[in-house]
């Protein structure tokens, strides 16, 4: 929208007015969805990696996990695939790129308000993480793995998958923010792995050992997996009783939370720390 202004000494000028700020998230949005096609490199990664852990721990362990535990190992697995799936895949590198060619500076003299251009690419990861969590979801059902929760438990899945990823996409867009630097974005993934490997990824929450119990007791992601395997029911939860249950879901949504809340301050700090410098 355009407001045409005629000044005191005659000349007219033709102001730009600010949208709404649904029209203002929509339009980065739009703008991020629209790159992913132009950058497959991106996206295919997502898929075929955790496709492939996922086929090829439930080949190696299923045996051995079933005589120890109990647990169905190829159900007890399809949640942490799913989460290798959402975890990390984010427009940030996008982000550098828009920072280091002057875009994202364009951008802060235009009406458009600030926080879309940060809650506008996250819209766009909301829709990704989650089409990338489906695939992985389909392997698992092709495989045998069933959902006591039936299909709105599948649903439930994949979109608690991905806020999760959609959360975790405010350590790189922090990251992204702060320095302008791709390899620092890319070197990011790296906060994944504690969060995967030091919980219950490969083994319930009693098997592991002293010292690893007491770790994963205080990581986020145990409680997202355990929310997320409670949707699955006793394929991967031995000896639940009933299709839902509910307090593992909320403690999910509640470490989702708590997590978001971290991860969201640090962007939106990095944020308006960049908006500031220019």
């Amino acid at each position: 929208m355009t407001t045409t202004v005629t000044t005191t000494d005659g000349i007219v000028r033709v102001q730009a007015q600010p949208a709404g700020l649904a029209t203002d998230l929509l339009s980065v949005a739009r703008r991020a969805l629209r790159q992913i096609p132009r950058d497959p490199e991106s996206v295919i990664p997502a898929i075929l990696v955790p496709a492939i852990f996922y086929v090829m721990n439930v080949g190696a362990l299923s045996s051995v996990t079933h005589t120890a535990t109990g647990i169905v190992f190829k159900a007890f697995a399809l949640p942490v695939s799913v989460v290798f799936a959402v975890t990390g895949v984010s427009r940030a590198s996008s982000l550098v790129l828009d920072i280091q060619n002057g875009y994202f500076d364009r951008l802060t003299i235009t009406p458009i308000r600030r926080l879309p251009l940060l809650l506008g690419l996250m819209m766009a990861d909301l829709a990704l993480v989650m089409a990338l969590a489906v695939p992985v979801v389909l392997l698992g059902l092709a495989i045998g793995v069933r959902f006591a929760t039936g299909v709105p438990g599948m649903v439930l899945f994949v979109v608690v998958s991905g806020l999760w990823g959609l959360v975790f996409t405010g350590l790189p867009y922090a990251i992204a923010l702060k320095t302008g630097n791709p390899a620092a974005v890319n070197s990011s993934f790296i906060l994944f792995f504690p969060f995967v490997f030091l919980t219950s990824a490969f083994a319930p929450l009693p098997a592991l050992a002293g010292w690893m119990q007491a770790i994963a007791r205080y990581n986020p992601m145990t409680y997202v997996l355990a929310g997320l395997r409670s949707l699955i029911g006793a394929q991967a939860v031995p000896h639940q009783l009933g299709a839902w249950h509910w307090r593992a879901l909320g403690a999910a949504v509640l470490a989702i939370a708590v997590f978001g809340c971290v991860s969201l301050t640090l962007a939106l700090l990095a944020l308006r720390g960049r908006v500031r410098r220019r």
